[in-house]
């Protein structure tokens, strides 16, 4: 194995939270807004099975391969040159995710704290950052995400409570009233994010105890969705259909609070503690891209290209999209759909693949 570290099931299930939650806590509500109305409360309900038949899909695929990664046994499923065809581009896809997310990080800082920096001068430090976590090891962006999500997880739900005396309870109704169609669709582009649990077949191989996997799996997109019920609801019964009109709803409402003018101006902390789960993100998928790559061109070390990939990320994250405008179209319109079929649809027609050439075998 290129990586020697081990994680244990708890630490992999925290290390996916931020990795899902620090860009679905951005611009998706509003999106989900524009296509469920009044029902978006009711997206990461539905969007959440993606979430389940994910970890269903990419848990059965290990357990046919327990000690290899999604990099690996791809080759072994399709063959020695389709294999490594579409491992290539998995690789660029996760990539080109890396590139986004950290495109939408500059994006919210230079938008709304540092309006006169350059990009890339907010770019190049979080990246820095990662590439010495990577240098590290897994092991050390697993035990910064023990250490840090939880704190960051309670200060979301203070944040929350703090809210409750804005809510107004009329913004939901009527429950449906145009029908369980608009939910559905809203609940496509949170689906999208639910599939990056995808990510956890390069994760599996390293755990300290695989026999559990499945179970804190389930539990971590069960967390995921609860927290993002948790966001949907204060930003619809605080601002109903004005949400659609907001880049970054949940920012917003936070700047609301104001407690006995001594609690106020709190986004702030907001930032701070959403720098914590954007950079386990960032360092997390960054690290799978290095470790795909040189599991790819089967280098004994991933190390080396820590360096490489992290300035081929930083270029990306710049030329990803001419403005945030375009970014934000592409997140709320393609970029789910590709998702899906990379990361449900594809890995579900493998797994079958698998299932008949063992039964054809037998």
């Amino acid at each position: 194995m290129i990586e020697k570290g081990k994680i244990s099931p708890f630490q992999m299930a925290l290390i996916m939270h931020p990795t899902i939650m620090a860009t679905a806590t951005l611009s998706v509500p509003a999106i989900t807004m524009r296509l469920a109305g009044r029902d978006m409360w009711m997206a990461p309900i539905i969007s959440s099975l993606v979430g389940f038949l994910t970890i269903y899909i990419i848990y059965h695929l290990h357990t046919k391969f327990p000690n290899d990664t999604f990099i690996q046994y791809v080759p072994r499923i399709l063959g020695r040159y389709v294999g490594p065809l579409l491992t290539l581009i998995y690789i660029l896809a996760i990539l080109y995710s890396t590139c986004v997310t950290i495109r939408e990080y500059g994006e919210l800082i230079t938008g709304n704290f540092l309006n006169d920096t350059p990009m890339i001068i907010i770019v190049v430090p979080i990246v820095a950052v990662c590439a010495y976590a990577l240098y590290q090891g897994l092991e050390v962006i697993a035990r910064s995400a023990q250490l840090l999500i939880p704190a960051a997880i309670f200060i979301i739900c203070a944040m929350v409570i703090m809210l409750i005396p804005d809510f107004q309870l009329k913004q939901m109704r009527p429950f449906l009233g145009d029908g369980l169609l608009p939910p559905l669709l809203g609940s496509i582009v949170p689906a999208s994010w639910f599939s990056q649990f995808f990510l956890l077949s390069f994760l599996f191989p390293y755990l300290t105890n695989k026999k559990i996997a499945m179970k804190w799996g389930i539990i971590s997109v069960l967390s995921v969705m609860i927290t993002m019920l948790t966001v949907n609801l204060p930003i619809l019964l605080t601002f109903g259909s004005l949400t659609t009109a907001m880049h970054y709803p949940f920012l917003v409402a936070v700047r609301y609070i104001a407690l006995s003018d001594f609690i106020e101006h709190i986004e702030s902390l907001l930032m701070a503690i959403w720098l914590i789960g954007i950079y386990v993100k960032i360092a997390i998928i960054y690290y799978l891209v290095t470790l795909g790559t040189a599991q790819l061109f089967k280098l004994s070390d991933y190390r080396p290209l820590i360096l490489p990939m992290g300035f081929l990320i930083m270029l990306g994250s710049i030329w990803v999209a001419p403005n945030f405008q375009e970014m934000n179209h592409a997140v709320s319109t393609s970029i789910p759909f590709f998702s899906l079929l990379l990361q449900v649809v594809i890995p579900g027609l493998l797994l079958i693949t698998v299932v008949i050439k063992g039964r054809l075998h037998r």
